[in-house]
């Protein structure tokens, strides 16, 4: 997928958008990745001389993730974008670094009218970064 496509299917611009690139997409299934340079205007006071990757936005990244595969669930309403309406069993197990790139695995687990149930998994080098699971609901823009 072109960056052109992701900014397509989702609001996010820079320097909030957190994904770089799609990789594979299913239905139910979406992988992303994100290169984190280090010039990120985030690493300037998150934990100067020792820079790292907020696990916040890890999960943002995710989210980000997410809605790319919700857009094609919610083509046929215009108006809407999903928006994260609660976080799970957050699990945080290696730090970001500047440099690193992170891959993004999120599945649709069900799906109830417009609430979307998820789980994600971000990566560094097939080691765990972070691990959880979110809801989003398909929002009206107003």
């Amino acid at each position: 997928m072109s960056r052109q496509e992701i900014l397509d299917a989702i609001p996010h611009r820079d320097p909030f958008l957190l994904i770089d690139d799609i990789v594979e997409q299913t239905e139910s299934r979406i992988v992303g990745v994100k290169r984190f340079t280090g010039e990120e205007y985030f690493f300037a006071g998150h934990y100067p001389g020792f820079p790292l990757v907020p696990g916040v936005l890890l999960c943002e990244a995710a989210m980000q993730c997410g809605a790319v595969l919700l857009s094609r669930q919610l083509s046929g309403a215009e108006g809407k974008v999903p928006v994260a309406t609660r976080m799970n069993d957050v699990r945080f197990k290696r730090i970001v670094r500047p440099g690193e790139t992170i891959r993004i695995e999120v599945e649709l687990t069900e799906r109830l009218a417009d609430a979307f149930f998820m789980k994600a998994k971000v990566t560094v080098d097939d080691t765990v970064a972070v691990r959880f699971e979110f809801a989003c609901m398909a929002s009206p823009k107003e």
